[in-house]
């Protein structure tokens, strides 16, 4: 034996660890240095113990980290000297997983399918080859599939398929990229595809037509056909879609409808089958050069589109590009995503297509959840889609799609969902398990356990009983695998919110405490968390010395603490407290929720406000219905069915439609949106001025920004150049405010959020003037600005 000094550690990683090749990563590490001991799995994250020479002990403790496998995010490693085993030429071994009562680690979200299993998909000498549920331990799915932690097999909704002898020798082998891949199967073994047609399309192509491609089989039982009847399934997929056919397909967190995105008849169809009024279809194309067909990439953009993530990334649309013009109609932005699954792959390379890219939207009724399992779908979706394009592996939880936008050289997200949640937010210190349950729109909830806030995936649009059910079927979900019930429950101010109404509801019947939170201090409390800063009370790497920002809260609406509906609002805050600091001047809401649909009332209620005539030949007023105008000016004169509002979403509104952009919305945000994207092609030397009205908060008055579009109006300048002004006006409004605040003390850190913050127009202007005036800017990188973050910031408020 060698006289060499030997020890022994215990080391225990904590993060996302588990599920994503750690264990052989790890074998291979101890091997390479000549280390003995073992590696396994625990409900709180992977513990080692390594035996053996202190240099190679110290080389194993840098690799650890700077070598983890692709999918893992490492949060903390913790070492500790131990007594020698004494056994230093035994080889290093790889223990069974064990749970430990009350502990957690972090779960890994679903990723897409890897260059490796790529290879193989589409190489005939391959025994997966044109397989669609290929996967190894660097991709496929995990969340989604979840039932229980640790994660193994058993715990999976992978239990119902037994290993082939060949499988279960690659699950077995620590060298090999399968070892321990709990999704692990083949054709032999593993899912398999059929196809089945809808009731409209048997009424259409008679009877004999109706025979589908089900396996009758149970999950798990073999099917000697099966590759026959995969292809034939996809084949007659994409002959649907060729034919202008609309195919429900069942992905990896839920159904998709698909159509031709070239084929306008298509779209207008699945559009009046859906409810989906204007908003913007997702796509989905064959490969990055495809995209680049359609729309322009940047370095960024083109790299998220290949991350490991594969979000739906917001581009700028080719002039001429031969999409259907109802993908998106409005806006010059488009939303593409690369393929994510094998079966993805495998449908968009199918000869019929021709590379023809695909709308892949959610498969649901708009307002409604998507569907999850065959018989919900078959159910639900049997009026929307032709075909549906089924698979026996079980979705456990549902997991929309992601969506970005790229700002400067950082993503933005506008919906964070499959392939980022559920990643945790770390904290800087343990806190209580508390529920959050966000708002109304964009809806998710949050739990916190030990260091960490685990916010859900996006859920939807709280309108309904069905989406309440989708939360609650989540939050269970979540309750299960992080092992947490909330010591108190936090919700929205608003008493309307369902989601307000069940929060109050659940802390009733469990006997917790029940906070309500303002909702525009949730949005910067919610962005301060990102970065760190969060006072005495939490303190992360990046905190400010104070703890405070200056939050500009942004959006459309919230309830205020005075009664009224906010959403133009800057405050001074941190996380126990704010100030109401600035507001944007109240206008009458004539009608509430009517005005945020017909945005020509609030640019009626505006022009009122400003003292400015309904002049017949202003855009706004000439689509306002000539009864309506009459009822409109008794209620905004009477104040009659009337709630006064500071928003900043519904000034957008108002000047969309006073300069002929948009009088009507089909979904949120719409006016906001394509007033953003009148002013993309237009520069402005100048913005319209706001006056700000000293006092106690500061009164932001759009009355002259508003009498400057209506003189630019009447002298017929350019809409690009008007709407170019206004975003320049609104950017100048919120660097003079922050100014004003500053030399009143406040400090020089500018946090911006909310939904309107969504657009990069005015996101980018801000962020350089206040820039220029050496603020220090915040702004969102890991949790969207609108409503899918507000649930963190309840959160972090409920645990300081």
């Amino acid at each position: 034996m060698s006289s060499r000094p030997v020890e022994r550690w215990r080391v225990r990683v904590r993060g996302v660890v588990q599920g994503v090749g750690f264990r052989p990563f790890v074998y291979g590490l101890a091997m390479r240095h000549g280390l003995g001991g073992f590696v396994s799995n625990n409900s709180d994250g992977v513990h080692i113990e390594i035996e053996g020479h202190p240099d190679e002990m110290e080389r194993f403790r840098a690799e650890l980290e700077s070598e983890a496998p692709p999918l893992a995010h490492i949060d903390a490693v913790t070492i500790e000297a131990i007594p020698i085993d004494g056994r230093v030429g035994v080889p290093f071994r790889i223990r069974e997983s064990e749970a430990v009562v009350g502990a957690i680690t972090s779960v890994s979200p679903d990723m897409a399918t890897c260059v490796d299993c790529l290879r193989e998909l589409f190489d005939p000498r391959d025994r997966r080859h044109r397989y669609p549920f290929i996967n190894c331990t660097n991709c496929g799915p995990r969340y989604t599939i979840i039932r229980d932690i640790p994660y193994d097999r058993p715990r999976t909704t992978m239990a119902a398929f037994p290993m082939c002898a060949q499988c279960d020798a690659e699950y077995h082998d620590p060298l090999n990229r399968r070892f321990h891949a709990q999704p692990n199967a083949c054709p032999a073994c593993g899912p398999q595809v059929w196809l089945e047609y809808s009731p409209q399309w048997n009424a259409e192509k008679g009877s004999s037509a109706g025979t589908d491609d089900r396996n009758q089989q149970r999950p798990g039982e073999r099917c000697t056909n099966q590759a026959l009847r995969q292809d034939h399934a996809l084949r007659a997929a994409s002959s649907a879609l060729v034919e202008g056919r609309i195919v429900a397909i069942k992905g990896i967190g839920g159904f998709h409808l698909a159509c031709d995105a070239t084929n306008n008849a298509a779209v207008e169809t699945l559009r009046g089958r859906k409810g989906r009024g204007d908003k913007p279809l997702a796509l989905m194309a064959r490969d990055l050069e495809h995209i680049r067909e359609f729309a322009d990439l940047s370095k960024e953009e083109a790299r998220l589109l290949q991350s490991k993530e594969r979000p739906i990334v917001l581009l700028r649309r080719k002039q001429g590009a031969w999409l259907s013009p109802r993908v998106a109609p409005g806006t010059a932005l488009v939303g593409f995503m690369l393929p994510y699954s094998p079966l993805h792959h495998l449908i968009l390379r199918e000869d019929a297509l021709a590379g023809r890219p695909l709308v892949m939207t959610s498969g649901n009724l708009s307002d409604e959840p998507i569907a999850r399992s065959n018989d919900e779908a078959t159910s639900r979706l049997a009026h929307l889609a032709d075909i549906f394009l089924l698979h026996n592996r079980e979705i456990h939880v549902v997991c929309d799609d992601s969506v970005v936008r790229v700002h400067g050289e950082h993503e933005l997200p506008m919906r964070r969902s499959r392939g980022y949640a559920p990643l945790p937010v770390r904290l800087g210190r343990e806190v209580e398990t508390v529920l959050a349950v966000g708002g109304e729109l964009k809806s998710t909830f949050c739990l916190t356990k030990g260091q960490y806030a685990y916010v859900s995936p996006h859920i939807g649009d709280m309108e309904n009983l069905e989406t309440l059910e989708a939360m609650e079927r989540g939050l269970a979900h979540f309750r299960a695998i992080f092992r947490c019930e909330p010591k108190k429950v936090i919700c929205d101010l608003h008493p309307g919110y369902l989601s307000t109404r069940w929060a109050k509801a659940f802390a009733g019947k469990h006997n917790l405490p029940l906070l309500e939170v303002q909702h525009h201090y949730a949005h910067v409390v919610s962005l301060m968390s990102e970065h760190g800063i969060l006072g005495n009370s939490l303190r992360g790497p990046d905190s400010a010395s104070s703890g405070k920002v200056i939050g500009v809260s942004f959006d459309g609406t919230g309830y205020g603490i005075d009664g009224a509906i906010w959403g133009g609002e800057v405050m001074i805050a941190d996380a126990r407290t704010f100030q109401r600091m600035a507001h944007l001047k109240y206008v009458p809401l004539p009608g509430g929720d009517a005005a945020v649909k017909r945005p020509y009332r609030m640019a009626l209620a505006h022009l009122h406000a400003a003292g400015i005539p309904w002049a017949d030949d202003l855009p706004c007023v000439a689509a306002t219905p000539l009864a309506e105008r009459a009822v409109l000016q008794h209620q905004i004169e009477t104040g009659l069915h009337c709630t006064n509002t500071s928003s900043m979403g519904r000034l957008f509104d108002a000047v969309a439609s006073l300069t002929g952009v948009c009088h009507v919305a089909s979904y949120e945000a719409q006016a906001a949106i394509e007033l953003e994207m009148s002013s993309s092609l237009s520069t402005a030397e100048h913005g319209y001025e706001f006056k700000i009205i000293e006092g106690e908060p500061l009164v932001i008055d759009p009355g002259p920004v508003l009498s400057a579009i209506v003189m630019d109006l009447n002298k017929h300048v350019p809409l690009g150049s008007i709407a170019a002004r206004f975003h320049t006006g609104v950017a100048d409004m919120i660097t003079n405010v922050c100014l004003r605040l500053r030399e009143r003390g406040a400090p020089s850190v500018a946090g911006l959020t909310g939904g309107v913050f969504q657009n990069l127009r005015l996101l980018d202007e801000t962020k350089v003037r206040l820039e220029d005036k050496a603020f220090r800017v915040l702004t969102h990188r890991m949790v969207p600005p609108n409503d899918g973050g507000l649930s963190l910031g309840q959160a972090i408020v409920g645990v300081s």
